[in-house]
């Protein structure tokens, strides 16, 4: 694991034949445990035709439903970022497979109605706090849009939104 600004990631990597794992403990010690946030899976792959249908066709054959999406792409490579409804079955999936990938916490924030964006940016700005990216998910079964949000500081975030009369959810509001 890695702190950046209070996110912790883990990396895997399938390059060479190999697999190994690169962990790194966190600078700081860490809270009593609390329920877990949601995980974004950031899935790196060389950018080809058919590479994002392979990883999809990949979890659907396993009954991993992704939930939110989003693909980043240069002439070379892709870095494709999503949230699944189970965490655990993708990560063996993605190293079983050779896909490398990294995973950060995320914060999903649900709303009552897709006007209420402003009133959300608005409670990140009161506090500046900055985004540094987000993306929707796929309908989610409640009919509620939800906004996955990487931020700078996502504990910070989510007291802010908390605050605010904002639903924030963890893992165990979109698993299965």
């Amino acid at each position: 694991m890695s702190g950046i600004g209070g996110v912790r990631c883990i990396f895997f990597d399938a390059f060479s034949g190999g697999l190994w794992l690169t962990a790194v403990m966190a600078d700081k010690s860490t809270p009593a445990k609390r329920a877990d946030p949601v995980t974004q899976l950031s899935v790196f792959t060389p950018n080809r035709l058919g590479r994002l249908h392979d990883l999809i066709s990949l979890f659907d054959s396993y009954q991993v439903h992704v939930l939110a999406l989003t693909v980043l792409d240069t002439t070379d490579s892709s870095i494709i970022r999503l949230v699944v409804d189970d965490p655990d079955r993708a990560r063996a999936l993605l190293r079983e497979h050779g896909f490398p990938f990294t995973e950060c916490p995320l914060l999903v924030v649900e709303f009552e109605f897709s006007s209420e964006l402003g009133r959300l940016m608005a409670a990140l700005l009161e506090a500046e706090l900055n985004i540094n990216y987000l993306y929707s998910f796929i309908p989610y079964p409640a009919g509620r849009p939800l906004l996955a949000l990487s931020m700078e500081d996502n504990e910070m975030g989510e007291q802010v939104l908390r605050k605010h009369q904002f639903r924030v959810l963890l893992q165990a509001d979109i698993s299965r």
